[in-house]
């Protein structure tokens, strides 16, 4: 009979002789259960771009595909962020789990949906040069006993082989600076030197000033070697997660790891080496820090997203810090305007900093410094996608000085406490130059001051505003008309100029000549001449309006109609043979039209200028990690064709529906990811009319709301209600999303 050696050894050499671990597998699962004397097999692998490991490779027919996180909730998850064998007598005994840790828990419901009972389990880690690659389970021995500690050397063993396989298909390599050396950047004689060097901060910074090697390769480089995503440079789509405020910064610079978050606040944990399982689990049990992705990044992008040219801005230790220099440079109970501006230069300097770091880092667009009764701490609160929440506490005495600080850099008075000012200035936060605009008003209490982040951009696509296609040609149709004006309408907030932007993406080529008037300039384009208002120097939109008339424009946008001027100006504008984009603050399309006849413009002027109108609103979107699908009831159905056939025939709403036999609907669940909401970001829901020529003789003789609507339906418009309820059907929201916008019954 062979020894253990001998069956490894060929098992090794047949594993050897295929291309893909996945080929080989079903040619060897027989023998390897047999080397184990095992009943079942599982072997995971680790997928590059989540944190998860996924099993392809497996006994038993029950399941097709098992996804497991890498968290200490599941046996393979544990074994896969501890880098430890796990060997379990009894799976199903849940002492034995929480001795191992307090979270493990074994997936009964494995079990259930088969014939199956899992008793004792071998769990062992694959990995290559201390980076994981994946996972190999082995489920019960055949003779009824329990796998022991020799059972767990052999796997190990036969696990480095699969190792090196898993490394080979990935393209991985075997030091973090292999790939410098296939690209001649270095030889192999310099990556020898450099890692005598322990520490990898400096063989990085040896490698840039040295050898000089670009960020950028460096990254693809340590990149193959860990097989974890890279993100290669700062991101302002993340910000610092609030949980770094339970890590110390020496700490998290000491090991080059911090977390951070996108706009949805999922966490992702930037490392320099995420092979380190201890420090992650270190984490984990400091913070609390759940489901998260991990990426790898250089130590320049960690400590950007640190605050490494100030201090660190999710530290609210080092704020407190602050604080206490700040109490022992005044022990006064009131500090006066004048006392507060000679202290301009330490503690409280170094405080509004801070809070403009942190806001910056966490993603807020305003900041706001609210005064309390007395002696009172004064809260300093930030919001963040649209919602506030506590940053820090000031206490009472130092308000005076950090308002006074404000004022000075916003250049506004110091002196004057009576009457609301409005005031801007530009700091660099995270190496970005940052525009930040202030208003400060009086209180009882005091002086409450708003501090407004203008976060620049990109325009976003237009295939992105997921309009409906009805809407996307017609509205694309109108944009592409030589002259006239379009509006854009809806509350603030509700995405106006985002949706004026994307339109201009579609004109913006080098035959068009493009001016825009915006107050503030936030979403750049190259090839736009975009004008800031100034309102202190009588630069309104109605004088940026005359003036692009003399600069030989093709298209015009102006921020917003304010006033009967400006609305007059652009309607003159759009006649000499200008396409002009605008907003306007009304409830519907067809409002808009009423509205602006009633505040003095000409109607006849109007109607033959305006070539569109389109109303929007936006509704939040179900989260897709979590959204669950069912089928609808008679009476859903009976709703949605009794709301969207209003104003519209019931042949003709049943053809738009396209309900089908079998219609599903999607409804909210919560998870981690959406925060148990069921919720996860938000889309638009438009109402586009069409100026033809039946809605311009409306519009001459000064019809109702009611006519003009009746008639934009029949031009093919559908209202807000209607519009939701196309995107309730497509599975992006629900009903109760769309009862936001509308009185749905």
């Amino acid at each position: 009979m062979p020894s253990f050696y001998q069956e490894l050894t060929a098992i090794f050499t047949q594993i050897h002789e295929n291309h893909n671990f996945s080929d080989t597998l079903p040619l060897i699962e027989s023998k390897i259960l047999t080397l184990f004397n095992a009943q079942r097999l599982t072997i995971y692998q680790r997928n590059k771009f989540n944190q998860e490991i996924v099993s392809r490779f497996k006994t038993g027919t029950e399941l097709t595909e098992i996804k497991v996180n890498i968290t200490p909730q599941s046996l393979a998850g544990y074994v896969a962020m501890s880098k430890k064998p796990l060997l379990i007598k009894d799976a199903y005994n849940e002492e034995e789990l929480l001795t191992i840790h307090p979270k493990l828990k074994f997936a009964k419901q494995f079990d259930t949906t088969s014939n199956f009972r899992t008793k004792s389990i071998l769990t062992i880690p694959i990995i290559s040069n201390n980076v994981l690659l994946g996972i190999m389970q082995l489920i019960n021995k055949q003779d009824n006993d329990v796998f022991i500690r020799e059972d767990a050397l052999r796997a190990i063993e036969f696990a480095n082989i699969i190792g090196q396989k898993f490394r080979y298909e990935l393209g991985g390599s075997k030091t973090p600076f292999d790939l410098l050396i296939s690209k001649n950047l270095i030889t192999e004689q310099q990556n020898i030197t450099l890692s005598q060097n322990p520490d990898i901060c400096l063989q990085i910074t040896e490698l840039q000033e040295k050898y000089s090697v670009s960020d950028k390769q460096i990254g693809l480089s340590v990149e193959a070697y860990y097989q974890v995503p890279l993100l290669s440079e700062y991101d302002e789509a993340f910000h610092l997660h609030s949980l770094n405020n339970k890590l110390s910064t020496s700490y998290l610079k000491k090991n080059m790891v911090v977390i951070i978050a996108n706009a949805n606040e999922e966490p992702t944990l930037l490392m320099l080496q995420p092979n380190n399982a201890d420090l992650m689990m270190e984490i984990e049990s400091v913070t609390g820090l759940g489901e998260y992705k991990i990426n790898v990044s250089l130590p320049k992008v960690i400590l950007q997203y640190l605050g490494a040219n100030t201090s660190s801005a999710g530290d609210l230790d080092e704020i407190n810090d602050i604080l206490d220099e700040f109490s022992d440079q005044s022990h006064d109970d009131d500090i006066s305007a004048d006392e507060s501006v000679n202290e301009d230069a330490p503690a409280v300097v170094k405080l509004v900093n801070r809070i403009l770091q942190d806001a910056k880092n966490h993603g807020a667009s305003d900041i706001h410094i609210d005064p309390n009764k007395g002696k009172i701490p004064t809260k300093v609160r930030i919001r963040v996608d649209g919602i506030c929440r506590d940053l820090i506490e000031i206490p009472a005495n130092h308000l005076q000085a950090m308002v006074a600080r404000i004022k000075i850099i916003s250049r506004l008075d110091i002196a004057e406490k009576r009457l609301p000012q409005d005031g801007k200035f530009t700091v660099k936060l995270n190496n970005v130059a940052t525009e930040i605009r202030v208003a400060t008003i009086p209180t009882v209490n005091g002086e409450s001051v708003v501090m407004r982040i203008l976060a620049s951009g990109a325009a976003l696509p237009f295939d992105k505003l997921r309009l409906s296609p009805r809407n996307s040609e017609m509205l694309k149709y109108m944009s592409k008309t030589p002259h006239g004006l379009l509006l854009v309408v809806g509350p603030t907030g509700s995405g106006k100029t985002t949706t004026l932007h994307a339109v201009l993406g579609l004109l913006n080529t080098p035959d068009k000549k493009i001016w825009t008037a915006e107050d503030p300039v936030e979403i750049t384009q190259a090839g736009l001449n975009q004008v800031q208002m100034n309102n202190k120097l009588g630069f309104k939109f109605e004088t940026a309006l005359r003036a692009f008339l003399r600069a030989d424009p093709d298209i015009i946008l102006i921020g917003e109609m304010r006033d009967l001027e400006t609305a007059a100006a652009g309607i003159e504008a759009s006649l000499t043979g200008h396409l002009v984009l605008s907003t306007l603050h009304t409830n519907s399309a067809p409002e808009t039209i009423t509205r602006l006849i009633d505040i003095g413009l000409d109607p006849i002027n109007f109607a033959d200028a305006c070539v569109g109108i389109l109303a929007q609103r936006l509704i939040r979107t179900l989260c897709p990690d979590c959204k669950l699908e069912y089928h609808a009831k008679k009476e859903e159905i009976d709703f949605i064709i009794r709301h969207y056939s209003q104003n519209l025939s019931h042949d003709d709403a049943i053809k738009e529906l396209n309900l089908g036999d079998d219609c599903k609907l999607f409804k909210a669940t919560g998870c981690k990811k959406c925060d148990e909401t069921g919720y996860k970001g938000r889309v638009g829901v438009h109402e586009l009319l069409p100026v033809n020529t039946e809605i311009k003789n409306l519009i001459y003789r000064n019809a109702p709301v009611g006519e003009i609507k009746l008639e934009a339906i029949k031009a093919g418009m559908r209202t807000l209600t209607q519009d939701g309820i196309l995107k309730v059907l497509s599975g992006l929201t629900d009903f109760k999303q769309l009862q936001s916008i509308s009185n749905l019954k």
